[in-house]
């Protein structure tokens, strides 16, 4: 692991706010800097999504891919272990006997690895999901490896979180931004009312909302309207339109 590498790494990987930001691509860029990074062969990603139900979202390779399918298929094994307990979980050597995952094990000894080291992605009590890192080869990872590996995880858990914040607060803003565009409309269509049918503005905005609900619109949509001039204001004031 070079020093520029790894400060390269973690530049990406904390690099989410952005406005295109690919949560997908974002996924396997974590996976393929982690086998570029790390001393691994292959890695997989594990996201749970808002029913707890665990999706492969990246993979450095389709074989991974393929070994953590079989994995969330059987609802069993280390990596699937690992989000649910929110620790790390390691397999030194899939051929050792006895198995906890003896069917997982020969999937993954049949895809050439002999290893996983399994790290939660997490923030503080969140679990999110889990990096997966498989070696050819068998045997643990080095404690600094596991260290860098971990971190990497933490700051991938920290952008996505980052990411679904702040998409969350854009809509936010969005929506509450169309709220008080609508309450100008409706308070513009109020003035209009008030003015054609020679009534209060407290009675105008009650013949909004009556005529709202029997036509089943929105409000801003009837305001909106009336202030266009193509609905005509009399049909509002009519009793016999008010529902």
């Amino acid at each position: 692991m070079s020093v520029e590498n790894m400060a390269e790494t973690f530049v990406q990987l904390a690099d989410t706010l952005v406005a295109d930001f690919d949560s997908a691509e974002f996924m396997h860029l974590l996976a393929d800097r982690c086998v570029d990074t790390l001393d691994v062969d292959a890695a997989g990603i594990l996201l749970a999504d808002h029913h707890s139900e665990l999706y492969v979202v990246g993979a450095s390779s389709e074989r991974t891919r393929l070994v953590e399918l079989f994995e969330l298929q059987h609802r069993q094994g280390p990596c699937m272990e690992c989000y649910l307990t929110g620790a790390p979980v390691t397999v030194a050597d899939f051929t050792e006997s006895p198995q906890r995952w003896p069917e997982f094990a020969a999937v993954a000894v049949e895809a050439g690895f002999r290893a996983v080291h399994a790290l939660p992605m997490r923030l503080r009590e969140h679990t999110i999901g889990a990096l997966n890192l498989f070696t050819a080869a068998p045997g643990a990872l080095s404690s600094s490896t596991v260290r860098v590996a971990q971190a990497m995880a933490d700051v991938a858990t920290i952008g996505l979180l980052q990411a679904k914040l702040l998409n969350q607060q854009e809509l936010l803003a969005e929506q509450l931004q169309g709220a008080l565009q609508s309450r100008v409309l409706i308070e513009q269509a109020k003035g209009v009312l008030s003015e054609r049918l020679q009534i209060g503005i407290g009675p105008a905005f009650e013949t909004l909302r009556r005529y709202s609900r029997s036509h089943n619109q929105h409000l801003s949509t009837v305001a909106e309207s009336v202030i266009a001039g193509t609905l005509d204001v009399t049909a509002l004031g009519d009793p016999g339109m008010r529902g």
